[in-house]
């Protein structure tokens, strides 16, 4: 008798799969902030614009696929637009 594997497997398989694709973005992500913070006190304001887009970009992908929640999301973006507006008003 050929035996079958449990929905409960299937699931579980699913769910870890979800988690890694969900921390790979998380990650990036963070990664992507890290960066902009650095070049922001370094006062490097171009590259941090630059980078700034990229982050925002990423936020908001990961927003839209429901792994950072909105407000999150719009509190990040607000805090490090305000770190380059500061930066700016020093130059």
């Amino acid at each position: 008798m050929i035996q079958k594997k449990s929905s409960a497997e299937k699931r579980r398989r699913q769910s870890e799969e979800r988690r890694r694709r969900n921390k790979a973005v998380k990650s990036a992500v963070r990664t992507s902030a890290k960066k902009f913070v650095f070049l922001a006190r370094k006062r490097e304001t171009g590259e941090a614009e630059t980078a700034l887009r990229d982050m925002i970009q990423k936020i908001d992908s990961a927003a839209g696929k429901g792994i950072i929640k909105k407000n999150a999301a719009a509190r990040k973006k607000s805090r490090m637009q305000r770190l380059l507006n500061a930066l700016k008003a020093v130059q």
